[in-house]
């Protein structure tokens, strides 16, 4: 009988078909393709700048790949999964574990070369300044 492949729901919530017995419930990382769950992130905007924060507790910076471009910016990272020995019998699982990534289609230009991102206290925290725009600026015509 072939199994079938949990939702992104399911994985997340820790919940499983209705078929679903004990022995089975819960599934190794190897038998669904790896999907990206979303990144829940708070979008900011400030007087000179816009400010993105979401909660990466887990995730190593140099696991992170955080990229801008011109109209939006894209995080993509995983989250290492952590349990304990295979043998264990799971009671509750609603952690995420895998891969998660996010893009946010930006209204501005940015200034990709003062862009900075930091994690503090598991809060992943990216500044993006708005490009400095050209004054409109007239120019004198002389004649030669």
């Amino acid at each position: 009988m072939a199994k079938e492949k949990r939702t992104f729901f399911e994985r997340l919530t820790g919940s499983g078909p209705e078929s679903a017995d004990e022995n089975n419930f819960i599934e190794k990382e190897e038998d669904y393709d790896e999907e990206d769950g979303q990144l829940a992130v708070d979008v900011l905007q400030g007087d000179n700048e816009i400010i993105i924060q979401s909660i990466v507790a887990g995730v190593k910076p140099e696991d992170l790949d955080i990229t801008l471009n011109k109209d939006s910016v894209s995080i993509r990272g995983k989250r290492e999964n952590s349990r304990l020995k295979t043998g264990e019998n799971t009671l509750c699982q609603e952690l995420y574990w895998g891969g998660f990534s996010r893009i946010i289609s930006l209204s501005e230009e940015m200034d990709s070369e003062n862009a900075e991102a930091t994690i503090k206290n598991s809060i992943l925290t990216i500044r993006l300044p708005f490009a400095k725009k050209i004054k409109t600026q007239k120019i004198r015509v002389t004649e030669e």
